[in-house]
Formats: structure tokens, C-alpha cells, sequence
């Protein structure tokens, strides 16, 4: 009995170890954290804050190519450093600085000359408790990308060249980027006006706190910083105001977005044109007359770039058994492919503004006088003036509160590129199944194969379209504004960006995958047009693609050499890691788009 009742015991134990460790393992630990492929890191990417592309962004975020300022920016970083300090030496009131932030933003929390002893120690203790994990942080669950943090901080060492940052702040965020410290971040905790709590995990890394991955290993911030031979960072002035005030979060997920979206957009032009050889059709639809009837460039850009594709192909061939009128939608394809070209266009050129201006509140303008604009000379405006002195090396200006972190228009065409995008996965749904039709096709599988070749083919159709279809209705649905009035009713509107993004990034997603279906059947049915006339040409570009396909999903397997993997990851995998354009450049010229401003231009 004595006996029975010990062992009951150290069960009893067990379970109570058990329980406790679990209830110490925090709820948002990582689960499939994907790492970046560190392939760049001989490339030097310079940042000037006016013309960071987001080519150079993809390249720092995924493979791991390293950052440098100019010496321009680092100069404006400096200069607006100095002004801040000046301002406080001044007497100018300064949000989230010498005044408080939110609903603190009258209070006063020093006086006078900031470098003071007094107020430097002062400074010195705000600002190191602000970095730490006891201040702001984020929630579960955890961003499990790395190229998304790493594109947050690329994004913030160009942006933050406009912030009143300290040298040393700007340099930490340099230094993490460049040894390949990557903060642990949480993905929520964030109203898509401002991406405080995330930012600040990143802050909370600077000063040796919190967790990170490190070459490829999870651990203490700390230890990464120690084994990489970096120094915490010692914070000083409004550095928190300057990494954090902003919506890298957001803005870094947009880039990334609008990066995969180009190459998903690349891959359905072609999945078009290799739908159009499939189906035997007529091309009138795509021909210079019909487009100049309607003028949208756009559209008449989409349509002459697959008609392009397809020059040299069987379909400018007569044809008794081509039908005179293919499906809506094969014949409407360019149109909705085309207006998801704008939609991306119009939102690449926000993101473009977003990652090379400041978002960041108060905005600071050293250089600036009385006289550069009519209302800056005003007795209200000129309480903010800076007239200059030691602190700011002469050098005078203004710092203004301002909304410059609210997300707009970015929030709003990210909604709008989703919509879009989800009107344009309709037509690939409802192709899938056209093929299935002899209406269109005017033959039948079985006319040029057998049944066992028709059994050894890639599989698609049957309920997964349909089911990835019915995913991506789910997405479109715009965001309800909100105006929760929070922080004793000062922050009143919430943009709420981060499930913009997050519905576009997955629409992305889920797009790729009804893609895959509409390319395996798109390409069984290019090889069987081959067959039925082996002196079809399909065009250069269509069957460079196909043959690039065939590599990873053959026409035809054997029972043995069939992939455990769906046919329809290993075509969207395909997709996500081949860029159509290694198939096929050049073309009609893209519509132009709208140059980017440099931060300060009237």
C-alpha cells in the first residue's frame, strides 16, 4: 500500500512539474519560424532616406545584404538631433520629449537644458526604461518570418535618418541588421496607427533584453549581442520616440507584398497565355482594335503583353475547329488581371512614398526659417520655432506635433489591391473548369490520350479550386473602420492596418495556390494540343515555361515516380521561387507611374 501511495505521489509530482513548465512557456512561442537564406551578405545596400526601392528591401529582408547611411543622411539625423536638444535648452515645448505623449502631452517632464547633469541623468533612466521589456512589447502570436522584422528594420534606418535619433540609435538598429540579429517580435499589439509594442521588442533587443535569433539560433538578445562583439545600447534624448514612432510593421509587410504580388501577376500573364494555347483560342479579344476601344492603359498594357507572349504560337494559325468566342473567362482575363496591374501600381507607389519619408510624430525640420512658408511666421507656429544655439551647432528650425503616422492612403489601397485581386481569382476558379467543357475545347481528352495516359497526368479541378476560392471570398471584406477613443480619449481613430495587410498577404497566398491549379491544367492541355499536332509551335515564352514546369511535374508518371506532395504545392512552390520573367522580358512598356517626392518638397 505504502508503496502504491509513493509511487501516486511522485506521479503527483511529475504532473505538477510538468504543469509548471508549461505554464512557463509563454503562449505565443514560435512554432514554424521561418529563416531568411543569408545569400547577400557581400552586397552593401546604401540608404539615403529618399530612394530606398523595394527590390533593395527584398534583398536586405531575404538574403541578408547589409545596410549602410550616407553621409547625408547621417548628417539630417544629426541635425535633427541637435535641434531637438536645442529646443528643450530653448523652452520649446516638445512632444515626447521634455513633454509627455498621449494623454501626457502637457505634462511637463524636464526643464531646460537636457545635456544638463541633472536632466541627462534623468534622461538616461526614462529612456532605459522605456527600452526594456518592462516597457512597451507586443503579443502573441509571433511574427514567424524573419523577413518581415528584417524589412522593419531596413525600412526604419532609412526613415528614422529624419528623426531626431541618436547617433548611437541609429547605429544599434545598423548593427543588428549587419550581424543578423533578428528580435523575437510579436505580431500583435499594434492598431495600424503608430506599430509601438512591435517596434518596441526591437528596441527592447538594442538593449540586451528579450529574445532574438542569432545564425539560427534562439536566444537571449544578450548572449547575440555578446557573441556578435555589440555593446547594448545606451539610449539618451527621445530615442524612443525615434524607433518607434512609426508603421515599419505595416509598411515592411506592404513591401513584401507588393514584391511577391509582381511575380504572382508575372506568372498570371502567362498562366493566361498558356490557358489561351490550351483552349485553342480566338485572340481577337487581345488585338490592338478591340483594345483601342476601350482605353484604359492598364488593361490595353495587360492585353498586348499575353498577346505578345503568344506571338509565333499555333493560335495565329487558321483553325476550322477554333471557336469563334472563348469563355468569359479566358476572354476577360486581361481585364481583371489588368486592373489588379493598377491597383499594384498605385499601391507600390504609396509604399515607395512610406518607406523613404517620415511617418514619425513630432516631425522635425531643421534648416527651416520664418520665411519658407506664410503660416510658419504666424505667432501660433513660431511657438515652435527653434532659432538655434550650441546644441543644434547654430543650426535653427521647428518641431510640430502632427498625424503623420495615420496610415493613409496606404490602408485604403491595400484594401483596394485585395478586392481587386479577388475579382481576378474568379476568372482563374471558373477557367479551371472550362477546360472540362468540349463546348470550348472542341476535343475531348480521351480524343488524343488514353486512359491510362489521362490517369498519369497532373491532377486538378475537382473540390480544391473551389475550396480555395470560396478562402479567398473570405478575404475581401473591408476592414470596419474604427474610433475607439482610448488613452483618457486622445487617440481616437484606429487604422487597424495590420489586418489590411495580413488579409492582402494571405490573398497573395491563397491566389498562388488557385494559380497552381489553373497552370497544371492550363499545361496538360498545352501537351495535348502538342500531341494532337506536333507541329504546333506554342510560343518561346509559354514553352519555356512549360518545359521549366515539366522539370518538377512531368505530363505523365509512373505509379512509382509519383510525388508524395499535391501537384498543386509543387506548382506553387514553383511559382513563389521561379520569376516569370526568366521566361519572358521585354514587351509592351508598363504604363508610367507617378515619381516618388523627396521628403520636404513643396
Amino acid at each position: 500500500m505504502e508503496k502504491r501511495e509513493m509511487m501516486l505521489k511522485k506521479a503527483f509530482v511529475a504532473l505538477l512539474v510538468a504543469a509548471a513548465a508549461a505554464f512557463q512557456t509563454p503562449a505565443w512561442a514560435a512554432s514554424a519560424y521561418v529563416p531568411i537564406r543569408y545569400d547577400a551578405t557581400g552586397e552593401t545596400i546604401t540608404l539615403t532616406g529618399h530612394d530606398l526601392t523595394i527590390d533593395q528591401v527584398v534583398r536586405i529582408a531575404r538574403h541578408g545584404a547589409k545596410v549602410a547611411l550616407s553621409p547625408e543622411a547621417r548628417q539630417r539625423s544629426a541635425d535633427a538631433y541637435g535641434l531637438l536638444l536645442e529646443a528643450a535648452a530653448e523652452g520649446v515645448s516638445v512632444y515626447w520629449f521634455n513633454r509627455g505623449a498621449g494623454d501626457q502631452r502637457e505634462t511637463v517632464i524636464f526643464s531646460g537644458d537636457p545635456t544638463s547633469p541633472e536632466n541627462s541623468a534623468k534622461l538616461k533612466a526614462i529612456q532605459r526604461a522605456r527600452f526594456g521589456r518592462g516597457g512597451l512589447g507586443s503579443y502573441a502570436p509571433e511574427v514567424d518570418h524573419e523577413d518581415v522584422v528584417r524589412a522593419m528594420m531596413a525600412i526604419r534606418v532609412n526613415t528614422m535618418s529624419y528623426e531626431a535619433a541618436s547617433p548611437g540609435l541609429t547605429q544599434a538598429l545598423i548593427d543588428l541588421l549587419n550581424a543578423g540579429i533578428t528580435p523575437v517580435m510579436g505580431s500583435r499589439g499594434t492598431l495600424g496607427e503608430g506599430d509601438l509594442a512591435l517596434m518596441g521588442d526591437i528596441g527592447a533587443a538594442m538593449v540586451g533584453e528579450g529574445e532574438v535569433y542569432y545564425k539560427g539560433t534562439r536566444m537571449a538578445a544578450a548572449d547575440a549581442l555578446r557573441q556578435a562583439g555589440l555593446k547594448p545600447l545606451e539610449p539618451f534624448g527621445a530615442d524612443d520616440s525615434a524607433l518607434i514612432s512609426t508603421n515599419a510593421y505595416a509598411v515592411a509587410n506592404s513591401a513584401l507584398l507588393v514584391a511577391d504580388a509582381g511575380n504572382l501577376l508575372d506568372w498570371t500573364d502567362m498562366a493566361t497565355a498558356m490557358a489561351l494555347l490550351g483552349m485553342n483560342s480566338s485572340l481577337t479579344p487581345l488585338s490592338m482594335p478591340v483594345q483601342s476601344n476601350r482605353p484604359y492603359p492598364w488593361l490595353n498594357w495587360d492585353a498586348a503583353r499575353v498577346l505578345d507572349m503568344v506571338r509565333g504560337s499555333y493560335l495565329f494559325d487558321a483553325d476550322p475547329k477554333r471557336i469563334i468566342q472563348d469563355p468569359e473567362s479566358l476572354r476577360a482575363s486581361t481585364q481583371r488581371t489588368g486592373s489588379v496591374w493598377q491597383a499594384l501600381a498605385d499601391l507600390r507607389q504609396t509604399v515607395l512614398i512610406s518607406i523613404n519619408s517620415s511617418d514619425h510624430n513630432p516631425a522635425v525640420r531643421p534648416g527651416l526659417k520664418p520665411s519658407d512658408s506664410w503660416e510658419l511666421a504666424t505667432p501660433q507656429m513660431m511657438k515652435f520655432y527653434v532659432k538655434g544655439g550650441p546644441l543644434s551647432k547654430g543650426k535653427s528650425g521647428y518641431i510640430f506635433s502632427n498625424a503623420n503616422w495615420d496610415p493613409y492612403p496606404l490602408a485604403n489601397q491595400l484594401e483596394y489591391f485585395t478586392i481587386a485581386l479577388a475579382n481576378m481569382g474568379v476568372v482563374l476558379t471558373q477557367r479551371v473548369d472550362r477546360f472540362t467543357n468540349p463546348f470550348f475545347t472542341a476535343i475531348k481528352a480521351s480524343d488524343v490520350l488514353s486512359p491510362d495516359q489521362i490517369r498519369a497526368m497532373p491532377a486538378a479541378g475537382g473540390y480544391l479550386h473551389s475550396d480555395l476560392w470560396i478562402e479567398l471570398t473570405g478575404l475581401i471584406n473591408p476592414v470596419t473602420p474604427q474610433g475607439q477613443a482610448i488613452v483618457a480619449t486622445v487617440e481616437d481613430l484606429q487604422a487597424e492596418t495590420r489586418l489590411k495587410v495580413k488579409r492582402a498577404r494571405d490573398a497573395v497566398d491563397v491566389t498562388r495556390h488557385l494559380l497552381a491549379q489553373d497552370v497544371i491544367m492550363s499545361s496538360n492541355w498545352m501537351d495535348i494540343r502538342k500531341l494532337q499536332d506536333p507541329q504546333r509551335s506554342l510560343g518561346t515564352a509559354p514553352a519555356a515555361a512549360l518545359s521549366a514546369l515539366r522539370k518538377v511535374l512531368p505530363f505523365q508518371s509512373t505509379a512509382a515516380a509519383v510525388s508524395r506532395e499535391p501537384a498543386g504545392q509543387i506548382v506553387a512552390d514553383f511559382l513563389a521561387a521561379t520569376s516569370a520573367r526568366s521566361f519572358y522580358t521585354g514587351g509592351p512598356t508598363m504604363p508610367p507611374a507617378s515619381p516618388v517626392p523627396v521628403v520636404g518638397q513643396r
